[in-house]
């Protein structure tokens, strides 16, 4: 966003034809003539608040759009909506243009708007007496004040006579709303989500940056920059921090740890490092250096912590299967070996026992069903978790590979520094260029992380495991409440109506039971 001191000549300039190469559109809220008055009032207010520097007559945003949409949609009617959709949230009058650069490769909107919002009928002062203006259009008491040697009127000095109105208001004061930090984020939202609105595919939505996020922004470099090197290092190891903090919530580090470490190691430092040597950026590179390792040394802590409760679960679970099976076949074989051998003997089998029922005509009247309300129905949310699953185990895959790269770095690492005598003069270099290539390598899997979620269409590893731990959440609400369903009522839940049919079946039941359990004994007492 940029503070406009010509307004006139900054809207002449953005809508000619003759001054832009690729004009395609020209959209305004209101005629000409209100801008010049604006400026007019702009530069009179500034006058009268004695504030150095320049008058802010308006202010201009520059919106960079997707270069599909030349081929999608109509240029006078998309400049149209983006300006009257910013009329109607800020309420103020605009100009706007739609461009292109001479290469076409930036396709962007320049929107100048007003500060002020021009009233509904104009605030008029009269004079109750004679005004005396000074050459810089500033009120004086007294005449002689604005008087020459021979009592003339000076040039440049004015006398408002009694009657006579000497201050006219046109517009509102400005909107303190344009001035403050964060407008500028929430213009950036506002037009991110209204782009958003007009993309189809998700994998080329836009994001906004948030400064107060886990991430370092990355700075553009411009045609021509004399600090482009400076930038372009700066950026490379903004991006480590980037990959590290990706690499940090793979491996289920706790984004507050991860913040906490961004204010320590960078925030901080930074304010302190300026307060002590002022603005010098060079001191940047070694202190988002020291927090990248400081963030790599806490996720190595976490990975080995988890690897190890991991292994402890996994062994426990061993000993519980395979060591209580073990110990039965032991004892099973002990009681084959000393148990003595039993005689077989055979029983006769007890008579058959016939039971017989009459049923009765009168029909069983069946109970009344209770009234069963619907089974939950899945949230929206619930039904991306399977495919967010294999997205994360994917991750999870990835970070394995990272994890078993660093730790072949770390025996690479080792072997060098254990190194003695002659082997210290012949292996060095080898070792060094193997560990230079490990770290090339370890980088480059990093930042395929980010490469893996943008593919689903995802911003940020942060963005992926805000939306799978949302989908968790409501999948298991859902699985909860459709076992509640199911023990309420479900059909283990509903008691069965017992028939008279039922009732003489687990009557025979019963009676076999009976006769099975006691021996069959003979009514001749010699037999045995």
């Amino acid at each position: 966003m940029s503070k406009l001191h010509n307004v006139r000549g900054r809207i002449t300039y953005i809508s000619s034809h003759a001054k832009q190469e690729n004009l395609y559109a020209v959209y305004e809220t209101t005629d000409r003539h209100y801008w010049t008055e604006l400026a007019r009032f702009n530069q009179q207010e500034f006058l009268k608040s004695g504030t150095e520097g320049k008058c802010i007559e308006a202010r201009e945003l520059i919106i960079a759009l997707p270069e599909s949409f030349p081929d999608l949609y109509d240029p006078d009617r998309l400049l149209q909506m983006f300006t009257n959709r910013f009329k109607e949230k800020y309420g103020v009058e605009c100009v706007s243009a739609l461009h292109h650069n001479k290469r076409k490769t930036n396709y962007h909107i320049h929107l100048i708007f007003s500060e002020r919002e021009l009233l509904p009928e104009p605030i008029e002062k009269i004079a109750t007496r004679n005004m005396f203006y000074n050459k810089q259009k500033k009120h004086v008491r007294t005449k002689k004040e604005i008087l020459d040697d021979s009592g003339n009127v000076r040039k440049g000095c004015k006398i408002i006579k009694k009657g006579e109105v000497y201050e006219r208001t046109l517009f509102t004061a400005k909107n303190k709303l344009f001035k403050q930090e964060h407008y500028l984020d929430e213009a950036k939202r506002f037009y991110t989500d209204l782009i958003n609105l007009l993309i189809e595919d998700d994998k080329n939505k836009l994001h906004v940056f948030d400064k107060n996020g886990l991430y370092l922004a990355t700075k553009k470099i411009g045609k021509n920059n004399p600090k482009a090197e400076q930038i372009k290092t700066d950026n490379e190891v903004r991006m480590m921090w980037n990959h590290e903090v990706d690499r940090a919530l793979v491996s289920q580090v706790p984004e507050d740890e991860i913040r906490q470490i961004k204010k320590e190691f960078i925030t901080d430092r930074i304010r302190n490092s300026i307060k002590v040597w002022g603005n010098r950026p060079e001191l940047l590179l070694n202190i988002i250096l020291t927090a990248t390792k400081a963030l790599a040394l806490l996720t190595s802590k976490v990975l080995t912590a988890a690897r190890e409760l991991k292994n402890k679960l996994f062994h426990e679970s061993l000993e519980k299967e395979y060591g209580s099976k073990a110990v039965i076949k032991v004892e099973d074989i002990a009681d084959v070996v000393t148990a003595p051998a039993k005689e077989t003997t055979t029983e006769p089998k007890p008579p058959s026992v016939t039971v017989t029922a009459t049923v009765l005509d009168a029909e069983v009247v069946e109970q009344p069903k209770p009234q069963i309300p619907p089974r939950p129905i899945m949230p929206p949310e619930a039904t991306a978790f399977p495919r967010l699953q294999k997205i994360k185990v994917t991750l999870d895959k990835h970070n394995n590979l990272i994890f078993e790269a660093e730790r072949e770095r770390t025996k690479l690492e080792i072997e060098l520094s254990d190194l003695k005598g002659l082997a210290r003069l012949t292996k060095k270099k080898e070792l060094e260029s193997r560990i230079a290539t490990k770290n090339e390598e370890i980088r480059t899997l990093k930042a395929g992380l980010s490469g893996i979620v943008r593919q689903h269409g995802f911003a940020t590893v942060q963005d992926f495991y805000t939306a799978f731990y949302t989908a968790q959440r409501a999948t298991g609400a859902y699985q909860r409440e459709c076992a509640k369903w199911e023990e309420t009522y479900g059909e283990k839940a509903i008691p069965k109506v017992e028939t008279m049919h039922d009732k003489i079946q687990r009557y025979k039941e019963k009676a076999d039971r009976q006769n099975t359990s006691q021996p069959y004994r003979s009514r001749d007492k010699g037999a045995r």
